[in-house]
């Protein structure tokens, strides 16, 4: 009889993620079980703890994973036929196009409520997105379509403006998100970034009004 074939631990991670995805966007981050993920997998519960502690955990490994899959600045770098201020809007539209991400993204708008998830998306978000929102800010300086003198502060401000808008982090009614959506696009066009157009704004809402009723049933 043939010996099984052994999988790789990178192999058994890949699998425990593919499985958790399936299962989120299907069921549902709330309705899923570490044995659900554990049992599409293949394998015993005993090895999802070999490479993550908690469910939250990979829900945080699941949302980088997808990112660096359909990663949106990679996607537009390159791109003569666009200004950085164009470059700017196009990674945003792209990032809205990619319907699981946001799904998954709204499903782990919760556990964000743990202090220790939370510091570990905002040092991932400091570490990875900064750095390229500087370069197309700066791209954006050089060639006149962004004019501000703070582009390194505009750089660290992007990617915690999102936490600001999590109801987990800082409560809000529909009311205070669409104030603080309006606020935030005055600040950023008033420091010569005027990226936040009524579609994004909508965006937000209907993911965070999803969020809350989800949270009243």
């Amino acid at each position: 009889m043939a010996r099984p074939v052994k999988k790789q631990p990178e192999q058994w991670k890949k699998e425990i993620l593919d499985a958790a995805k399936e299962l989120f966007l299907s069921k549902g981050y709330e309705e899923t079980a570490i044995t659900d993920i554990m049992e599409l997998a293949g394998g015993a519960k005993g090895m999802f703890y070999r490479f993550f502690q908690s469910k939250e955990e990979v829900m945080h490994a699941l949302g980088d994973r997808m990112f660096l899959e359909n990663n949106p600045f990679e996607a537009i770098r390159g791109r003569s036929d666009l200004n950085g201020l164009q470059k700017i809007r196009e990674v945003l539209a792209f990032d809205r196009a990619d319907r699981e991400r946001e799904e998954i993204s709204t499903q782990a708008i919760p556990i964000l409520k743990d202090p220790r998830i939370l510091a570990a998306v905002v040092e991932a978000n400091r570490r990875v997105l900064t750095p390229l929102w500087l370069e197309l800010i700066e791209e954006g300086r050089r060639d006149g379509s962004i004019r501000t003198e703070y582009a390194k502060e505009l750089s660290e401000l992007l990617p915690l403006v999102n936490f600001w808008f999590l109801p987990s982090v800082f409560p809000a009614d529909a009311e205070e998100i669409r104030h603080k959506c309006r606020f935030v696009a005055e600040v950023l066009a008033a420091m010569g970034l005027p990226i936040i157009e009524d579609e994004m704004v909508g965006r937000i809402e209907r993911i965070l009004g999803g969020y809350r009723e989800e949270r009243k049933e």
